[in-house]
């Protein structure tokens, strides 16, 4: 079929009965329905653990790290070419 044929008919058809007022009936039907929205509660709700969290993240000491040296060129390195190849030094 060609699509252009059918779009030619379709356009051309008397709307359906059906469909006399539908714009009205959606627009009254989305007035009558509340509004959903978040409360004063769940913003207050947030607010509070992230406050808690953020106390608690600055609050409790983070364990000291210490970096290990790392000679790449050096007698025994963790990093040689045999190292990664056979896993043993």
């Amino acid at each position: 079929m060609d699509l252009d044929a059918v779009l030619m008919r379709l356009a051309q058809a008397p709307t359906p009965a059906s469909l006399d007022g539908i714009e009205d009936r959606v627009l009254a039907r989305i007035a009558v329905r509340p509004a959903a929205r978040a409360g004063m509660g769940i913003g207050a709700m947030a607010i509070t653990a992230a406050l808690v969290m953020g106390i608690f993240g600055a609050g409790v000491p983070a364990k000291e790290a210490s970096a290990a040296s790392l000679s790449p060129l050096g007698p025994v390195s963790p990093l040689a070419p045999s190292t990664l190849l056979v896993g043993e030094p």
